[in-house]
């Protein structure tokens, strides 16, 4: 069974920058997918990074480019999303996620099989 603990969320003003950790806790495999989703009241979960557990090899939404940053410490069994240059629109609920093997969009919510509880993060102008 993998368990998923985030932590490092906050309330930070418009240009701040937070980073999100998720420790993962069970039995993790090259070819699993770590990644980020957030969520904001009425609206779906979406999308805004992941890596492979294995590699060095990253997706990132058009939204995170160039601002957010996934990384993963395997020693640590944890992996982290560094968030810079942080805007009110990037407020939302963040979700860390593992999806088992390489089924389904790594971009859908619903190819993952494992969550965490969630950590908000807000940002004020």
């Amino acid at each position: 069974q993998v368990h998923l603990a985030e932590s490092g969320g906050g309330s930070v003003q418009s240009g701040g920058s937070l980073r999100l950790s998720c420790l993962v806790s069970g039995r993790i495999h090259g070819p699993d997918t770590m990644g980020w989703f957030r969520q904001v009241p009425g609206k779906e979960r979406e999308f805004v990074a992941a890596v492979y557990w294995s590699g060095s090899d990253t997706k990132y939404a058009d939204s995170a480019k160039g601002r957010f940053f996934i990384s993963r410490d395997s020693a640590k069994n944890t992996f982290y999303l560094q968030m810079d240059n942080l805007t009110p629109e990037d407020t939302a609920i963040y979700y860390c996620a593992v999806r088992n093997g390489l089924k389904g969009d790594i971009k859908s919510q619903w190819a993952y099989d494992h969550w965490g509880q969630g950590t908000q993060v807000t940002v004020s102008s």
